[in-house]
């Protein structure tokens, strides 16, 4: 069903937060820090594939999600919505169905034999496009799934994630000199605030959660001196 009810962003933001942190999706460890996929350790963690396992939270920020982009983007700006591999399909899948869109998929890579597609379901020149996927940080695979979208003939200058970093300098511009336009419901600061405010975590944690996403990469390399 198509959302006909749209709270403020700082709403969406501050109860999208206290979900991620409700559901544990998101979590702060300073004492002992998460390593990510590049190596690199921080105190923050977040996975949003946990949210398709909780329905109500799953469905009140995919009527987040559509509200947002219906506002910022327009009601009728889209043909097609497609889901980035693998964490945005179920994502791309829900949004399709409250926007009342065709729904496609872009692989990561072809998938090396057959028709060596990118593009799975179906997508037409001339369309215009709405990429969705769970997560950004830097938005570099926002730009290579975009660019397998406009090869098809179609264009895409918009993507819709529920989550964004905010803490890496430049991603907008980058998304921006691309045409890209980002659509987000929280971020890391959204999480801290809602964090402090409810008092989930003590504030030494807090405190270095805070330091981390000032300056995560001089965190990281004093966290790996002291190590």
């Amino acid at each position: 069903m198509i959302p006909t009810s749209f709270p403020a962003k700082e709403e969406i933001a501050r109860l999208t937060a206290r979900m991620l942190l409700e559901i544990k999706a998101v979590d702060f460890n300073a004492r002992e820090p998460f390593i990510y996929a590049s190596g690199l350790p921080g105190p923050t963690y977040v996975d949003c594939r946990k949210l398709i396992s909780f329905p109500r939270i799953r469905t009140t920020l995919m009527d987040f999600l559509a509200c947002t982009v219906m506002r910022d983007a327009g009601f009728e700006a889209f043909d097609n919505v497609a889901g980035g591999e693998t964490a945005g399909i179920p994502f791309g899948a829900l949004m399709a169905e409250r926007l009342a869109l065709p729904m496609t998929y872009v692989r990561k890579k072809p998938k090396g034999y057959g028709r060596n597609a990118r593009i799975e379901g179906v997508m037409t020149e001339g369309q215009n496009v709405l990429l969705v996927e769970d997560l950004t940080t830097d938005g570099g695979s926002k730009v290579s799934f975009v660019e397998a979208i406009r090869e098809t003939g179609a264009t895409c200058g918009d993507t819709a994630v529920i989550f964004f970093y905010d803490i890496f300098p430049g991603t907008e511009k980058n998304l921006g000199d691309h045409g890209i336009n980002l659509h987000y419901l929280c971020t890391w600061w959204d999480v801290l605030a809602v964090a402090r405010e409810d008092k989930t975590f003590d504030e030494e944690t807090l405190a270095e959660v805070e330091k981390f996403l000032n300056a995560p990469r001089e965190w990281q390399e004093a966290y790996q001196a002291k190590s």
